[in-house]
């Protein structure tokens, strides 16, 4: 097989970030029981650079999950509560007229918003309506925010961890497609097993506090950033990544039955970068030096089911985007 990234990444040290991902996972574990698979997934957001929007009924530590990461890492965390009547300038910043007692004059000094951390949490993204959602378009982007004007840079590495509660709809504003699609990931958080649920109220109503330590800071995961980029793939897995983002295509010549069928719009290009980095960090996170075609599956559904738009047969067949996803990645069409 023909490899693609250049130089490949040191043995050495990805067992060094595997051992930073194992003790970033204990550190979780000390606040948030169970979720792996959630705390995986945002893992694997970070290392591959990009934001990712967990979905989950209330109580399931959504919050606390993304805040002890921050922690763990050592990253400059804001929590912005998303409410019907938030505005774009109380995210990003606003400017203000300011006179100086000297002279008497006055100038616009510029008031950064809670935009500016390494880590924004947007809680409950979807409560307010699309004119303040879009106030992160820029952001997670570009990475930067303009404000009458000017250009002001986010701090690096730069994270936007949004939360959304699926069984609620009074009073929400779906997301739009072009917000969907930046992030990277979208992660289901599930009810606690029985056992799991025990030792969360055991934890949760006496006297110990969990205390977590740093295990991270940011320099250290951009540096494991530019790791996970040098993760070796064979074109085989690119074209198997980027055959599988076109099959949700309802258009395109790939496409199955099934999806011409349920989907009204499917994947764009963003969806196979995704799949490929997705894939390099799961590789990376396992200490492995090359990726493969199971750590696309892996990945597979998380980034597409927020990205294929179901129409109304798959309603009235009572099919869901994440049905559509899962039966497709299972499938062997993509990857032979």
């Amino acid at each position: 097989m023909t490899s693609i990234s250049a130089p490949p990444a040191d043995t050495v040290q990805l067992e060094r970030l595997a051992d930073a991902v194992g003790a970033l996972r204990t550190q979780v574990a000390e606040r948030v029981v169970g979720q792996r698979d959630a705390v995986d997934g945002v893992l694997t957001a970070l290392l591959g650079g990009g934001h990712a929007l967990l979905v989950g009924v209330p109580g399931l530590a959504k919050t606390l999950l993304v805040s002890t990461i921050a922690e763990a890492m050592n990253l400059s965390f804001n929590r912005v509560q998303f409410t019907p009547d938030l505005m774009p300038g109380d995210i990003t910043g606003t400017e203000l007229v300011e006179e100086d007692p000297a002279t008497g004059k006055r100038h616009f000094r510029f008031v950064r918003g809670p935009i500016f951390a390494q880590v924004v949490l947007a809680d409950e993204i979807n409560r307010t309506p699309p004119k303040t959602q879009a106030a992160l378009l820029q952001a997670m982007q570009e990475r930067n925010v303009t404000v009458a004007g000017e250009t002001y840079a986010l701090p690096s590495p730069f994270f936007v961890l949004a939360t959304q509660n699926p069984i609620e709809q009074e009073g929400t504003y779906p997301l739009p497609e072009a917000q969907l699609d930046r992030f990277m990931l979208e992660l289901r958080m599930k009810y606690p097993s029985r056992s799991e649920e025990e030792e969360i109220v055991t934890a949760t109503t006496g006297h110990h506090l969990p205390q977590v330590s740093a295990v991270l800071d940011g320099e250290a995961l951009a540096a494991m950033q530019a790791l996970v980029r040098r993760i070796p793939v064979s074109a085989s897995l690119i074209a198997a990544a980027v055959q599988l983002a076109r099959m949700t295509r309802p258009a395109e010549s790939e496409a199955p039955p099934m999806i011409r069928e349920y989907v009204e719009w499917g994947a764009g290009p963003r969806a196979s970068q995704y799949l490929v980095l997705g894939a390099k960090a799961r590789a990376a996170m396992d200490g492995r030096p090359q990726a493969d075609i199971d750590d696309v599956r892996s990945v597979a559904t998380a980034v597409l089911r927020h990205r294929v738009m179901t129409n109304f047969a798959a309603e009235a067949a009572d099919r869901t985007s994440e049905d559509v996803v899962q039966e497709l990645v299972e499938g062997d069409g993509w990857w032979k």
